[in-house]
C-alpha cells in the first residue's frame, strides 16, 4: 500500500482512537482490527481494479466516520472494563474478609471491637463479592449465551466505587481499633492491606466511570 493510502487509513484510525477509554490491551486490539479491516478492504478493491487512492477513500467512507463508529467501540471497551473490575472485586474482597477475621481472631481488641468491625466490613464485602461474581459471570462465559444487561457496566462502576469508599473507611477504622489496643502489628498489617486494596479498587472504579462517560458522548 502506498504512503498516501496508508496515511489516510492511519489518520482515520487515529481519529477513531480519540476519546476511546478502556483497558489498554482491549483498546489496542480493537484499533488494530479496525486498521487491518480497512487495509483488507483497500486490498480487495485494488484487486478488483479500483485505483489505490480511490480504494482507500471508499474503504474509509464505507467503514464510517469516527463519530459514527466510536460508540460501538466504546461500548465494547466499557464492557471489557466492567469485566476486569468485577473480577478484581471478586478476587480482592474475599481475601480481605479472610484477613480481617484472621486478624480479629489473632489480635482481639478490648470489647471485641475489632471482631465487630471486621464483621460489619465483612458483611459489606460479601454483598460486593456476590454482585461482582454475578457481573463477572455475565460479562464472561455466560455473556456468550445471554447478553449482558445494558446497565451492567454502570452497576459494576458504582459497586466498585462503594467498595472503594468502604475499604478506605475500613482501613482507618481497623487501624484505629488495633492501635488503641496497642497491637501495632495488627494495626499496620490490616491498615496497609486494606488501603492497598482501596487504591486498586478505586483506580478500577474510576476507569469504569471514565468508560461510561465516553459511552455517553
Amino acid at each position: 500500500m502506498s504512503g498516501a493510502a496508508a496515511r489516510l487509513i492511519e489518520g482515520h484510525v487515529a481519529a477513531l482512537a480519540e476519546g476511546l477509554h478502556g483497558p489498554a490491551r482491549a483498546r489496542a486490539r480493537l484499533l488494530r482490527e479496525a486498521h487491518d479491516g480497512l487495509s483488507d478492504a483497500v486490498a480487495d478493491l485494488v484487486g478488483r481494479g479500483v485505483p489505490e487512492g480511490r480504494a482507500a477513500e471508499r474503504a474509509v467512507r464505507d467503514f464510517g466516520t469516527p463519530d459514527e463508529v466510536r460508540p460501538a467501540f466504546q461500548a465494547e471497551l466499557t464492557l471489557a472494563q466492567a469485566r476486569g473490575t468485577s473480577r478484581l472485586l471478586a478476587l480482592v474482597l474475599p481475601a480481605l474478609i479472610a484477613c480481617w477475621y484472621l486478624a480479629a481472631t489473632v489480635a482481639p481488641a478490648p470489647g471485641d471491637a475489632a471482631a465487630l468491625l471486621a464483621g460489619l466490613l465483612g458483611a459489606v464485602a460479601v454483598g460486593g463479592t456476590l454482585l461482582a461474581a454475578g457481573a463477572a459471570a455475565m460479562t464472561g462465559a455466560l455473556g456468550r449465551v445471554v447478553p449482558a444487561p445494558a446497565r451492567l457496566p454502570e452497576a459494576v462502576a458504582w459497586t466498585a466505587t462503594c467498595m472503594s469508599v468502604a475499604l478506605a473507611v475500613g482501613a482507618l477504622s481497623l487501624t484505629a481499633v488495633w492501635t488503641a489496643s496497642g497491637d501495632w502489628a495488627a494495626a499496620g498489617a490490616a491498615g496497609a492491606l486494606t488501603l492497598l486494596s482501596h487504591a486498586r479498587v478505586g483506580s478500577s472504579a474510576r476507569a469504569c466511570r471514565r468508560c461510561l462517560g465516553g459511552a455517553g458522548r
